[in-house]
């Protein structure tokens, strides 16, 4: 497959293209593979005990590491200490936003994260939201679905090594003279990346956002999936990027998940993720500017996406917690005994989930992610 990441030995799953663009996406020739079991790196782990951390998890036998960003570290340090401290697990960004780095830099970052780790970086690119990218880093939040056009764009020609030419809504490289000093010419990165098509992944919730990301990309980073509504919110979206994306990509890779407590009393554990539920629907953005608020909406919850945002921006929080449907908790998490588990996992495979995103909790992270491999193996 063109630009598929290194794997520690499994089959990874992905979408054939050679099939109608149907749903749920289930890819032929997959349909018995194990889906690929990745997680996340908390905003505040320290970096000595996020290497060990990732260690460990390498050994366990999880195929990704996605590592955030946001307002906190910069995500860019603790991946190339990652890839000095690790050997076979896939790294990943998850998310660099598209304000706060240029283009060529993000592509820079990204053949030098893939260099430092021996091909194994996956650049993930979000646009974050008007929160973060105008009160953290004092740039104007416009046209973020045409910057990310421009840059996945620039980015691979950077990666192949080209005079960098670039005429855009957004973005023209060289500078006009009329912006600058006039000398700025076509330049090309003069290192050789070891690979020129570094996978791109891009977190899109959007309908135009997720059908850009299918047509050009080479995964999707949903955000609080609930498997079974996936169709009625983005299978018209995902349907039509695909329908027009290049084969040569290769395949479409769908990321999901959400909590993971696995035992006869895990499912107390869904509770768990309430806060980090209501922060999103309720807090990250204005009304009618929270693009999280808007998928519970699309989910058929739209009264409670109203009290849960306007508890948490009246400064409630625990009553936004309180105001999340159970159903909606119950199913964005993986939280309950092994049968429970095998026939959420059936769930999300059925929808065309085909890399598991999750966050272990009521245990050692390892033994339980360890434990979610060998069911996700027979489910």
């Amino acid at each position: 497959m063109v630009g598929e990441p290194h794997t520690t030995g499994r089959r990874r799953v992905t979408h054939d293209l050679t099939r109608p663009a149907e749903w749920p996406l289930i890819p032929a020739g997959c349909d018995d593979a194990a889906m690929r079991i990745t997680t996340l790196l908390g905003y505040a782990t320290d970096p000595l005990d996020a290497a060990k951390q990732a260690q460990q998890l390498e050994a366990a036998g999880v195929d990704c590491i996605w590592i955030p960003e946001a307002y906190g570290f910069d995500g860019v340090s603790l991946l190339g200490f990652l890839a000095a401290s690790t050997d076979t697990v896939q790294l990943a960004s998850g998310i660099l936003n598209t304000y706060s780095r240029t283009p060529t830099c993000l592509a820079q970052t990204a053949a030098g994260l893939d260099s430092l780790s021996s091909g194994r970086f996956t650049l993930g690119l979000g646009a974050s939201g008007p929160q973060v990218i105008e009160g953290f880093h004092g740039v104007p939040y416009s046209m973020p679905l045409t910057r990310m056009k421009e840059i996945i764009s620039i980015c691979r020609m950077t990666w192949r090594r080209e005079p960098l030419v670039h005429e855009g809504r957004v973005f023209t490289l060289p500078l006009p003279p009329d912006q600058g000093t006039g000398l700025g010419k076509p330049l090309k990165i003069i290192n050789h990346p070891i690979r020129t098509d570094i996978p791109i992944y891009v977190a899109a919730l959007g309908q135009k956002s997720v059908e850009e990301t299918a047509a050009t990309t080479n995964g999707w980073l949903p955000f609080l999936v609930y498997p079974e509504r996936m169709e009625q919110v983005w299978g018209n979206a995902v349907r039509t990027g695909l329908e027009r994306r290049d084969p040569d990509l290769g395949g479409f890779d769908i990321v999901a998940g959400g909590l993971v407590a696995i035992g006869n009393d895990a499912a107390q554990y869904r509770d768990y993720a309430r806060p980090i539920a209501a922060l999103y629907i309720g807090g990250m953005g204005a009304r009618g500017k929270n693009f999280y608020n808007d998928v519970c909406r699309d989910y058929g919850f739209a009264d409670e996406a109203i009290a849960i945002q306007d508890a948490y921006l009246e400064g409630r929080k625990e009553d936004a917690e309180a105001a999340l449907p159970a159903e909606l908790i119950e199913n964005t998490t993986l939280c309950g005994d092994e049968a429970y588990i095998l026939d959420r996992l059936a769930a999300y495979k059925e929808a065309g989930v085909t890399s598991l995103n999750v966050n272990p909790i009521g245990g050692d992270p390892v033994q339980v992610l360890g434990k979610l491999r060998e069911l996700a193996e027979d489910a």
